[in-house]
């Protein structure tokens, strides 16, 4: 385990109000970070999806291609929907 603080923690112990309010802004200011970087949480997400369905595939490959022809099919309707209420 490792006693390295990430870096939206507080560390305990500091005396000094002035070092202890910059350790407070410094927190708060990564959690802000850290919440608002959308697409850095769109990559993470996203990773995290390819890693569950790859491995889904491998558990289960016959529903892997069922799910891939689903998505296909669902993708392909909501196109042909669109260029048909655009070409009206």
């Amino acid at each position: 385990m490792s006693s390295e603080l990430p870096d939206t923690a507080v560390p305990l112990g500091i005396a000094d109000p002035v070092q202890k309010a910059r350790a407070e802004l410094k927190a708060a200011l990564a959690a802000i970070e850290h919440k608002a970087n959308l697409p850095k949480r769109a990559v993470i997400a996203t990773d995290r999806a390819s890693r569950e369905a790859r491995a889904y595939a491998r558990r289960n490959p016959t529903g892997a291609a069922a799910a891939a022809v689903g998505v296909a099919v669902a993708v392909g309707a909501v196109v042909w929907g669109v260029a048909r209420l655009i070409a009206r």
